[in-house]
């Protein structure tokens, strides 16, 4: 990494996530030696296609100083299964020094569902160097009254050198900035924390949300499935996900 930026990540990890500071915070809802789960929600007024079409365009939100370039409109995601959540690498403009253009893999897509949900596998800034990885998954589901919720989690696992206290800790905030970053994209909204009551015990297993949950098992079922059928099962699986 550019030491410009190492400095900035690696500092921020051993300070306790102090420079993820924001108004808003996810919770870490499960941690342990394997590793920790950290997770919050938000309700925007936009509607679940203008939440997926601004989730895809993580130039237009993700933080900058979150990035190995140091500019977020390096960021890309192919929404499609096996697609990548990369960023570019910009030539060095310096006339003294003769460099290329390099890119990052954030993340590869494991499942690409538009308008519903974006699922995303890897180890995310200081985690790309362990043994650990990380899935973050994104749901997202039309409310009854107007709106979309979003349900943002990031589940975490493996070898690492880090504490898991500390580098939870750091990535909670990290998670719930780019967040607030995709609301504020969509004009602002409401973030709601996880429970904060929750304990390891409370949160038990984690929830799963998988085809059949969205659009049916088979094609016949898919067949005679109705759109509001689909969206009731994904309004409990988001309710599974806040209320595990």
């Amino acid at each position: 990494m550019n030491s410009r930026f190492a400095a900035p990540l690696l500092g921020c990890v051993m300070g306790l996530g102090l420079c993820f500071a924001s108004p808003v915070a996810a919770k870490v809802v499960k941690a342990d030696d394997g590793g920790f789960v950290t997770r919050d929600t938000a309700v925007v007024e936009a509607t679940p296609k203008e939440v997926w079409l601004a989730l895809i365009s993580p130039g237009k939100w993700w933080n900058s100083a979150h990035t190995w370039s140091g500019d977020s409109a390096n960021m890309m995601i192919r929404p499609q299964a096996g697609g990548c959540f990369c960023e570019r690498i910009p030539e060095n403009p310096d006339p003294e020094k003769i460099t290329l253009e390099g890119s990052v893999e954030h993340m590869r897509v494991i499942q690409a569902f538009p308008e519903k949900v974006l699922r995303m596998s890897g180890g995310l800034g200081p985690l790309q160097s362990e043994a650990a990885t990380g899935t973050l998954t994104i749901v997202m589901g039309e409310r009854e009254e107007g709106g979309t919720q979003i349900v943002w989690e990031y589940v975490v696992g493996g070898y690492m050198r880090y504490e898991v206290p500390v580098i939870a800790k750091a990535v909670d905030g990290v998670m719930s900035q780019q967040l607030q970053g995709l609301v504020t994209l969509l004009g602002g909204g409401e973030i709601e924390d996880a429970d904060e009551d929750a304990t390891e015990e409370d949160a038990g297993s984690a929830p799963t949300i998988e085809p059949e949950e969205l659009g049916g098992e088979d094609e016949e079922a898919a067949e005679g499935e109705t759109s509001e059928d689909r969206m009731s099962a994904l309004e409990e699986a988001v309710e599974a996900l806040e209320d595990n």
